[in-house]
């Protein structure tokens, strides 16, 4: 007999591994809360994949020359302290192998971000695919609160970085 491949609203129910059998009502409704947990958690992670691509796309379109000065205190000229001279004024860079260091730490960071998504990506799936009503209706509605929530705090950081 092969097993059911309809949606079920039992309260019994085995989840990704043996020892997370549900038995019962009171373990249904802290199943139900823990994959709504880890689905915001997954919509949380890829809003902070998107701002971590974004924080390395403005870090590689800086310049090495310094902004103009608001005000000079010296009593220089005024063609020094103008946007056209100041502008042109070679800024102190660090050295190529920190820059470059940091480029791989953010890469690292940004794979391990990534594995991390991919993973919880397929654990919830694999919840969904217990065909338990309850379970399905746990991810979708962490889904709709994760992306409520994340979403615009992401359009915060991106704004307040520029």
């Amino acid at each position: 007999m092969s097993p059911s491949m309809t949606f079920e609203s039992s309260s019994s129910v085995t989840l990704l591994f043996d020892f997370w059998a549900v038995q019962g009502p009171a373990g249904m409704v802290l199943s139900v809360f823990v994959v709504l947990l880890l689905t915001v958690f997954y919509e949380v992670l890829k809003v902070w994949r998107v701002w971590l691509s974004s924080g390395s796309r403005l870090a590689q379109r800086q310049t090495p020359y310094s902004s103009p000065p608001s005000c000079r205190s010296d009593g220089g000229s005024v063609l020094e302290g103008s946007p056209s001279e100041s502008s042109l004024t070679p800024i102190d860079l660090p050295p190529p192998a920190a820059g470059l260091r940091n480029r791989w730490l953010l890469h690292v960071i940004q794979t391990a971000v990534h594995v991390l998504q991919v993973t919880l990506g397929y654990m919830l799936m694999l919840c969904v695919m217990s065909y338990n009503t309850w379970i399905f209706l746990g991810v979708v509605a962490g889904s709709v609160l994760g992306y409520f929530i994340s979403f615009p705090l992401l359009g915060y950081m991106l704004w307040s970085q520029s």
